[in-house]
């Protein structure tokens, strides 16, 4: 199987856009405005040079590189773009394609050469939408995956149980996919640093720090073993979710308690649209200067606005009482259709 991943995707379309862009440090963030609050989408390889990377603060972003070009966000114009990438894919022969993103998908293969059914993609995809891909060859899908950043930029690289040890093994914890800081920080309370410590990590030890379930798939997932098949079965949410960034601080319950009901309003007309009940109810908030919460709530099935507003106002009662809040998010989870439940619609949530 291929993992296909779009190079640096949002600034290679806006360089499309603006040919006179090309070269030089870009980056995608907000409205644009570095004075205001907004986090970086993504930068250039020539921004990232610098240091500069996805989720980073703009206002940083830009002291780390002046000479930057900082363009606001315009996701329809990706989501464009993104639609032919995913249209190219599926015109490949034999190919079944599972979206991951706007920019990256697996490609379910059946070849004797990978690395010249790779090649012939890239030539696609380039042709196509003349954009530039990267394409991780793997025996599954987390392999593939991974692959794919030895691939980086427009390059082909390979990752199979023989050789995944030998290119992963002595690499940290954090470069698995699917492990971040705060799973890497855990591992590290037990001794256990880099891929291979947690490919023969004791499973006790595992199950104790992170449970059943979880415990043996971090294993799993040092050994680079899972799926070995591509479902291009519809995605199916089990929720939608809004957040807002604040261009000043929240500082008082009403105006806490107004951001709150909009952004419950803007969510149900998502859920609405599905025509499935919401069974809890997230809010995520982020107090001044950079402190996040998240609270959560199940609730019985219901498909009424107002009981949602009124358990959403219920989790706002947690949150600290005068304390400045900078972000506000919220999340409603439905009920799965019967076809998801059986295990045959691949399913994501969000945050």
């Amino acid at each position: 199987m291929l993992h296909v991943d779009l190079d640096q995707f949002i600034a290679a379309v806006e360089v499309l856009r603006y040919p006179e862009l090309a070269g030089k440090p870009l980056i995608v963030g907000g409205r644009g405005d570095p004075s205001e609050r907004a986090v970086v989408s993504t930068a250039s390889y020539e921004a990232r040079a610098f240091g500069v990377g996805s989720g980073m603060p703009l206002r940083i972003a830009a002291r780390k590189v002046p000479d930057a070009v900082i363009l606001p966000v315009d996701a329809e114009t990706y989501l464009a773009a993104s639609r032919e990438v995913m249209a190219t894919l599926r015109e490949q022969p034999g190919a079944t394609v599972q979206v991951l993103g706007w920019d990256e998908a697996f490609l379910g293969i059946d070849t004797d050469d990978p690395e010249g059914y790779a090649n012939r993609v890239q030539r696609a995809v380039l042709e196509n939408t003349r954009l530039h891909c990267s394409v991780g060859i793997g025996d599954t899908l987390v392999r593939a995956k991974v692959a794919t950043g030895f691939g980086k930029p427009r390059g082909v690289f390979r990752l199979t149980a023989d050789n995944w040890l030998d290119v992963m093994g002595s690499r940290p914890t954090i470069d698995l996919w699917g492990v971040g800081p705060k799973v890497s920080r855990r591992l590290s309370g037990h001794g256990i640093t880099t891929v291979d410590e947690l490919a023969s990590a004791d499973a006790d030890t595992l199950v104790g720090e992170f449970g059943p379930r979880m415990g043996p798939w971090y294993r799993q997932l040092a050994r680079g073993e899972g799926a070995r098949v591509v479902d291009d079965a519809p995605w199916v949410a089990r929720g939608y979710s809004r957040e807002t960034t604040y261009q000043r601080d929240l500082t008082t319950s009403a105006e806490v308690e107004a951001a709150v009901r909009d952004l419950v309003d803007r969510v149900l007309q998502d859920v609405e649209a599905e025509a499935r009940p919401v069974i809890g109810v997230t809010l995520k908030v982020r107090y001044a200067p950079f402190i996040t919460k998240i609270f959560t709530k199940k609730i019985p099935e219901t498909a009424d606005r107002e009981v949602v507003q009124a358990r959403a106002l219920d989790l706002v009662g947690r949150l600290e009482e005068n304390r400045p809040v900078r972000l506000l998010g919220f999340r409603a989870e439905m009920t799965m259709p019967d076809v998801a439940r059986d295990g045959h619609t691949p399913t994501r949530s969000g945050w």
